[in-house]
Order: structure tokens, then C-alpha cells, then sequence
């Protein structure tokens, strides 16, 4: 069989797309790649009755009902599904947003890399973040309480009791309540 020559004219040949792509599917099985979540998770908002004296705006948290409530005013609210700090880790008080951050990058605190040695110093933002598509920072008396609210690469972790003491939303539910949401912002976890 007569071989084509291959063109330099700055296009890829059949052959050569062939050839590359046999080399990549050879590669040996211990080259692991990581799985990239394809979902940002399911959309768990609705508009649902909630007394409050709040203003419109507020956030409650309910860490034992695992619920996110954005007061609406009118006896209404926002309510979205949430994971919450695991045993000794569940925290109540009054804070607000202070800093808002897209796809934000990560710096596990001191006391976090403590307990797990084996957590990076930084995890750059992107698909292995866990804070996902979208962090609230909460803050109180002016200094960041390194608590947040923030989205997630893993939605199946809604709606248990999971972290470290952050709010856990779905990557879509987050970047829903990302827009509506200003610095400054009360925040009540009950």
C-alpha cells in the first residue's frame, strides 16, 4: 500500500488525528484522570410560606432542618436545600456577607490542615474546588469568620450534615442566590 504523504500547509491530516488519538487511548490504565462533574447538581429552590420580621433579603439558616431561607417580605421566602456542619462542627449566631467570590480558589485553614494533613495549602478554583461555582464569605464585627456559604462539585452531599461548618448549596442553586445576594447582608443561623 502506497503511504499519503502528510501536508505541513498548518492542518492536521486524518493520519496524523488518528495516530494521536491511538496513542492517547494506549495510554496505561494507572494514568488516571480525574472525573469532572458535568452536572452543577439539581435545582432545589422554591417560593414557600416563611414568617419572619426580617427584612427582605435576610438569610436564616436552619442547620437542623438543613434548609436556606431568603426572606421575600409578604410571608413568603426562598428556600433552597442545604448541607450543614457535621457533629461538632454545627455553629448559630448573626454574621453577614462581607466578600463574594465566582469559582473561588481555596486556602483549608491552619486548624483544618491540622485534623487532615493530607489537604493541599491551596486548591485553585475550577471543577475540584469544594467550594464550587460560587462562595459567600461570611463575616462578623468587620473580620472574615472563615465560614461561607458556597456551592459544590459534589451535589450529592445536599442535604446532610457534611462540612466543616460552611453552607453547602448546589452549583445551580448557588449561582441563583449568588446574583440576588449584596455585600453586607444579614445572615442568621439557627
Amino acid at each position: 500500500m502506497k503511504k499519503r504523504p502528510v501536508t505541513t500547509t498548518g492542518h492536521l491530516s486524518r493520519r496524523s488525528v488518528l495516530a494521536g488519538l491511538a496513542g492517547f487511548l494506549a495510554a496505561p490504565a494507572s494514568a488516571e484522570l480525574k472525573k469532572v462533574p458535568r452536572s452543577h447538581g439539581q435545582r432545589t429552590m422554591q417560593i414557600v410560606p416563611f414568617q419572619s420580621g426580617e427584612a427582605p433579603g435576610t438569610i436564616i439558616i436552619s442547620n437542623d432542618d438543613r434548609t436556606l431561607h431568603r426572606v421575600l417580605g409578604g410571608g413568603k421566602a426562598e428556600r433552597y436545600e442545604i448541607s450543614v456542619g457535621r457533629e461538632g462542627f454545627e455553629w448559630t449566631g448573626t454574621t453577614y456577607v462581607g466578600r463574594k467570590a465566582e469559582w473561588p480558589d481555596w486556602r483549608p485553614p491552619a486548624e483544618m490542615r491540622k485534623r487532615d494533613p493530607s489537604l493541599p495549602p491551596h486548591v485553585p478554583p475550577g471543577p475540584y474546588n469544594p467550594l464550587g461555582a460560587r462562595a459567600l464569605y461570611l463575616f462578623s464585627n468587620g473580620r472574615d469568620t472563615l465560614y461561607r456559604i458556597h456551592g459544590t462539585n459534589s451535589a450529592g452531599t445536599i442535604g446532610g450534615y457534611e462540612t466543616s461548618g460552611c453552607f453547602r448549596l448546589t452549583n445551580t442553586d448557588v449561582l441563583e442566590l449568588y446574583g440576588k445576594v449584596r455585600n453586607g447582608t444579614k445572615v442568621i443561623v439557627r
